[in-house]
């Protein structure tokens, strides 16, 4: 089950990428393609816009309600402890200790007479 979201959240961001790219923000894109010839009359350009824009925003919500779900079907206990490597490394290293002073105490100077 992860394998697939996983699968989709990349094909969702593949395609997010192509339709974001295809996007021109000063009105030409995918639009300035269709501003020539029949194929305005029968999508019209303001159609086609829309329909870019739909898909951009359904592909951004796929891939965040994906994420959220890939959370919930991450095996969390497969055979080995929850914990992180790094935590039961940590707990298994051993920090060594500052060696004991061996000299006398320093005192304090004799303020001048």
């Amino acid at each position: 089950m992860f394998t697939l979201i996983i699968s989709l959240i990349i094909l969702f961001s593949l395609l997010l990428i192509v339709l974001i790219l295809v996007q021109n923000p000063k009105g030409g894109g995918i639009n300035g393609e269709f501003s020539s010839g029949g194929a305005t009359q029968m999508f019209g350009v303001q159609k086609t816009g829309d329909l870019v824009e739909q898909l951009t925003w359904g592909f951004s919500i796929a891939i965040l309600v994906l994420v959220l779900l890939s959370n919930f079907t991450i095996d969390k206990v497969s055979g080995t402890s929850a914990e992180s490597v790094n935590v039961e490394k940590a707990a298994t290293k051993t920090v060594p200790t500052a060696p004991a002073p061996t000299t006398a105490p320093v005192q304090a100077p004799q303020p001048a007479k």
